[in-house]
């Protein structure tokens, strides 16, 4: 693996995304709380650009008419069909409630690195 440079950290602003090419795959890097995540721009679902769909939130409901917003900003909506991933570990959200035939669904994440204030991807 190399580390490969994407830009100095002022130019990620928080929600994101900025979408880069490396290695000829396309990445989306979100800074959430201060933080960088990366994640690749593919839905596993039908091949959207992942990246390309709103960051939302997760939302419960503990009770009718109640409604608790969790993982605010954190969660990338794929654009075709909606599929919903945690931006922070490329999981696929789901509500644990509702059971159906499960099948594991992760989109792809990369460590990043910062050095003086200049932002790596290792790949």
């Amino acid at each position: 693996m190399a580390l490969h440079y994407l830009g100095t950290v002022d130019e990620f602003t928080e929600g994101g995304p900025k979408i880069v090419d490396v290695k000829g795959r396309s990445i989306g890097i979100y800074q959430l709380s201060g933080k960088l995540h990366a994640i690749l721009n593919y839905c596993p679902h039908q091949g959207a650009s992942l990246c390309e769909g709103p960051v939302a939130s997760w939302v419960t409901s503990p009770l009718p008419g109640q409604f608790v917003y969790e993982q605010e900003g954190e969660i990338v909506r794929c654009p075709w069909h909606h599929w919903e991933f945690d931006i922070k570990t490329g999981n696929l959200v789901v509500d644990h409630k509702v059971r159906t035939k499960t099948y594991e669904v992760v989109v792809e994440t990369f460590d990043l690195s910062v050095e003086q204030g200049k932002v790596y991807i290792e790949m």
